[in-house]
């Protein structure tokens, strides 16, 4: 056998994973509601025609309702995609770079560093700047900036999930269009969309299940594909066929219109950067006070979403891990490039769930003094 199963009566655990990440219980609750027979059709969401009228109205909808979240105004086109940002990497230069050729990188971490990587297969690549002089550390300031005025786009990552580094400003290029890497901050604070050439987000996340990646792209950007880029990949392709140019990942585009559905009824963005906030705030100052656990992330760059911490003494990281996990705590382990811990806690993570940890880390500090 090669999965590990679960009694069904044990409880849920807390799920602290960087993505695929925790869903909004409810949300799996009315999936689950859903699974043979949505909403009288006589069949699963996943056996849907993706052309029928009851897979069209599911899409029209989630549509709708990233739009009105967001604000996405008129100027740009919402997609669903498939392939994630780590296909974005490549299939965004594939779009935008042949208008001049080169491209601007902002390197805040391991995601950005691989973006540009990729981006360099399909035009000039010119670093812009970068903190990896820093370990990654923080988020490289508007000043040190040195953008291109030839450059097609800037890219940047909102939030690296790896070194827990997130910008908390919207960066000022100019006349050059803004690109950006949501995929771990979309949805977690309001955002002017208006401000971007192009943002791109895999959805499991914030939004929804692995399968789905959002692009919202500026009108005017679309077009100028270069002659190698697969039909499939052509956002102006894909435009035009409202995301169905091939099957689309139904399912996954069906519960992320319940994530929608679910962030709207809590009181839209606004409500979920409260939230956020709070949760966030409530870790680092129990991380800022503590003698055993610190974060060595700059402070006005730390994330929200992936709260990354250290033992002073890395001899206990094994014991508190296995404590955690005692506890119904799961996925606190930091990335194996990173070490130490890290706790990603994204919109569908309870406060009372991070306080559940942060009693934890006093108890697991007392002990090991």
């Amino acid at each position: 056998m090669y999965f590990h199963t679960r009694k069904s009566t044990m409880s849920r655990v807390i799920n602290f994973s960087s993505g695929p990440a925790q869903l909004p219980q409810e949300v799996l609750q009315q999936a689950a509601q859903e699974m043979m027979d949505w909403r009288g059709s006589g069949m699963s969401v996943m056996e849907m025609s993706h052309r029928g009228p009851e897979f069209t109205e599911i899409l029209a909808h989630t549509q709708a309702l990233m739009r009105e979240l967001l604000k996405v105004p008129d100027t740009h086109t919402v997609l669903f995609l498939q392939g994630g940002a780590i296909a974005e990497n490549a299939i965004l230069p594939m779009n935008l770079i042949g208008r001049t050729g080169q491209a601007d990188y902002v390197v805040s971490g391991v995601w950005s560093a691989k973006s540009a990587q990729e981006a360099g297969k399909y035009g000039q690549v010119h670093v812009a700047a970068s903190s990896q002089a820093d370990d990654f550390l923080r988020m490289p300031a508007q000043s040190e900036w040195q953008l291109s005025p030839q450059a097609a786009y800037v890219h940047f990552c909102s939030n690296e999930t790896i070194g827990g580094v997130e910008c908390h400003w919207t960066p000022d290029t100019g006349s050059v269009p803004l690109v950006a890497d949501m995929s771990s901050n979309i949805l977690s604070a309001p955002l002017d969309v208006s401000r971007y050439g192009v943002i791109y987000a895999g959805a499991q996340k914030n939004m929804g299940p692995s399968g789905v990646t959002l692009v919202i792209v500026r009108n005017d950007l679309m077009g100028h594909a270069l002659p190698i880029t697969p039909s499939a990949f052509d956002y102006h392709i894909q435009a035009a066929q409202d995301s169905m140019y091939n099957t689309p990942p139904t399912y996954a585009i069906y519960i992320m219109g319940l994530v929608l559905d679910h962030v709207k009824r809590q009181g839209g963005l606004a409500a979920m950067q409260a939230h956020n906030l709070r949760k966030a705030d409530h870790l680092y100052d129990f991380l800022d006070h503590s003698q055993l656990f610190f974060n060595k992330v700059a402070r006005a760059d730390r994330s929200r979403m992936n709260v990354t911490f250290f033992l002073r003494n890395e001899a206990l990281n094994d014991s508190f891990l296995q404590g955690a996990q005692a506890q119904g705590m799961v996925q606190l382990r930091g990335h194996r490039s990173a070490g130490g811990m890290r706790a990603s806690i994204y919109n569908a993570m309870p406060l009372a769930s991070v306080q559940t940890l942060v009693d934890y880390m006093h108890q697991f500090e007392k002990s090991h003094r």
